[in-house]
């Protein structure tokens, strides 16, 4: 399960990675070139995991990346203001609970919070649905 979830999410977050450069605001949420190529390095590495990582480290990788991407997203609940700090021509979606992870650089609003709790719930049922045995090992090699 860790694999193919490693595999689907990697192929996504490389799509997502390349739309953010023509519409930043895909979907509602807020994609800066960081943003970008920070989803363009994790597609990568989740695809790469997916392919041709073992079980293993396909299964260790969605269990911290999910609870990464889980904890981010609470975050932004928690700690995200409602003051805005990109200008209104660079987004026209809602700017709620705006977390600036790196000012200018890398703000989260609210449903890219929303995003980031969803991609972390994914990650971790697959690494936690993921069997790691060597029982398992063998038949997926």
């Amino acid at each position: 399960m860790a694999k193919t979830i490693a595999m689907i999410m990697g192929i996504a977050f490389i799509l997502v990675g390349l739309v953010g450069f023509v519409s930043d605001n895909f979907l509602g949420t807020h994609l800066s070139v960081t943003h970008n190529i920070i989803h363009l390095v994790s597609g990568a590495a989740s695809l790469y995991l997916g392919l041709r990582g073992s079980l293993s480290a396909a299964r260790m990788f969605c269990l911290a990346f999910g609870a990464v991407y889980l904890l981010l997203g609470v975050a932004g609940f928690l700690l995200g203001g409602t003051e805005l700090s990109l200008p209104a021509h660079l987004h026209d979606g809602d700017n709620s609970r705006m977390l600036r992870v790196i000012p200018g650089l890398f703000e989260v609003g609210r449903m890219d919070h929303i995003v980031h709790i969803l991609i972390g719930l994914v990650y971790l049922v697959g690494g936690l649905l993921t069997r790691t045995d060597a029982r398992a090992e063998t038949r997926t090699a």
